[in-house]
């Protein structure tokens, strides 16, 4: 008898279903995001071909991605606020439906200036639609079975980086720059018509807020010129130019005048920084930071360094990148069920751990190193990156009202693209440097540059481990 009781006690729960009504909800919503998450890195690998085929400078065209993340920036702190005014359905077919007509127009672009200004049109439908589907997710699932939810909709995120540069390389060398925006038009449709059909309409909340004018006016650029401004410290080599050392300085400004204002006001502002008064929420943003310098780091150098150092097109680049997204497939279902059972502090040490190991072969790797060590260092790194971001976003949201998920939403994406904008900037200026003082020049300096590179991102890796002590390391 006693046996039997112990043996009761010491049993798994039976693991819970996900309601098949919630998983149709994630589905659709990965569906929707696919297209946002490929146009930004296919577009990347047409820089040279838009700037040849609309007669323009490399420069010029470099505002077709630098528009757009800025507009992005400006629309992100603005989803909270619409989310509670009009409901997270209502906004998020209005984010498909601006991202369907710019994907139109740029399909349509007679010149740069054309381009440019559909991409900012672009990066607002992208701006407001991430935040709101973390957003009717969370809402949809009531906190429950959080970490697989958050593994199936961060599918584009992950494998967007992987398959943008094979896809875009594909369109670009065989069909025209247009395609990689007439690819977004049935995607879009489809995926407007399954949200209108299938996501319920959620109630906006009671008191539906005003606008936060004096929040907008100071965070939403706070964030942009952030994001310029670390853009702009990868392009000209460091943080001391004033392209880049003045727009840092005023979105520092900007921020500190938001934070004053924020937790001065009564009324909800904009983003309602009370939230950090909770450790977890504190440290999953922190964390989020630190391992967005980390995934986004290694996304710029994982390519580069097979196209410099290995001398790889960018159809064999896109080839070689794949075990990194094979790793990614490899954990994502389970590592999300883990999150809901045991917390998520150890599984995110053990995955900084695997990463920082998986980073190292790349350290050590010159012009020759095998492919084969190569693509398991990567299948180790794409396999960690989940065990990364998935529980920290499921710590963030853990035992938050429903008044407050818009509001952590736009939090973790803010922490996350300028911890990704600053990791790229580091390492781009890492690697310009390391040319600049080589002695000598050829395949060997650009291989020690890239190796310096790695070992930063080993640091931002080590780094990462700090503020990962303080997420939740238990099941609220």
């Amino acid at each position: 008898m006693e046996s039997a009781q112990t043996e009761a006690r010491t049993a798994k729960p039976p693991k819970e279903k996900i309601d098949a009504g919630v998983l149709r909800i994630a589905l659709i919503l990965v569906f929707g995001a696919v297209a946002s998450q490929l146009d930004s890195t296919m577009i990347n690998v047409a820089i040279d071909k838009l700037a040849s085929d609309l007669h323009s400078t490399v420069s010029a065209i470099q505002w077709v991605v630098t528009g757009y993340v800025l507009t992005m920036g400006l629309a992100v702190p603005t989803s909270g606020w619409a989310i509670q005014r009009f409901g997270g359905k209502k906004v998020y077919l209005f984010s498909l439906f601006i991202f369907l007509v710019s994907s139109v127009l740029c399909s349509l672009a007679w010149n740069t200036g054309s381009l440019i200004g559909f991409r900012l049109l672009q990066g607002v439908g992208a701006g407001l639609l991430i935040p709101t589907m973390q957003n009717v997710l969370v809402q949809s699932s009531g906190g429950r079975n959080l970490g697989r939810l958050i593994a199936i909709i961060s599918i584009p995120a992950l494998i967007g980086p992987i398959l943008g540069p094979v896809v875009g390389g594909l369109l670009i060398q065989n069909l025209d720059w247009r395609w990689i925006f007439y690819v977004n038009i049935p995607i879009m449709l489809v995926a407007i018509w399954l949200s209108w059909r299938h996501i319920p309409a959620d109630e906006p909340a009671r008191d539906k807020p005003k606008l936060d004018i004096a929040g907008l006016l100071l965070l939403s650029p706070a964030f942009a010129a952030l994001i310029y401004g670390i853009s702009e410290a990868s392009t000209q080599g460091g943080l001391s130019h004033l392209k880049a050392s003045l727009p840092l300085a005023g979105g520092i400004v900007l921020t500190a005048a938001y934070v004053v204002y924020a937790l001065r006001m009564r009324q909800s502002p904009l983003l309602d920084l009370r939230l950090f008064r909770s450790r977890h929420f504190l440290a999953s943003n922190v964390t989020l930071f630190l391992t967005g310098m980390v995934m986004n780091g290694a996304m710029l150098l994982l390519p580069l360094y097979y196209q410099q150092v290995r001398g790889e097109g960018v159809l064999e680049t896109g080839l070689l990148l794949i075990p990194q997204g094979l790793g990614m497939l490899a954990t994502r279902s389970w590592i999300g069920g883990l999150a809901d059972r045991m917390g998520s502090r150890n599984i995110v040490l053990l995955s900084l751990a695997a990463t920082a190991m998986g980073t190292i072969p790349f350290a050590l790797s010159g012009a020759d190193t095998n492919h084969v060590l190569l693509g398991v260092a990567q299948f180790v790194r794409g396999a960690a990156l989940n065990g990364i971001f998935i529980p920290i976003m499921v710590s963030a949201y853990a035992g938050l009202s429903k008044e407050q998920i818009p509001h952590a939403s736009i939090s973790t994406r803010i922490f996350q693209t300028i911890g990704g904008a600053f990791g790229s900037a580091i390492l781009a200026t890492v690697i310009d440097r390391q040319l600049r003082s080589a002695e000598v020049s050829g395949i060997s300096a650009i291989a020690h540059a890239y190796q310096s590179a790695f070992w930063w991102s080993f640091g931002f890796t080590v780094l990462a481990v700090i503020p990962a002590f303080m997420l939740s390391k238990g099941k609220k």
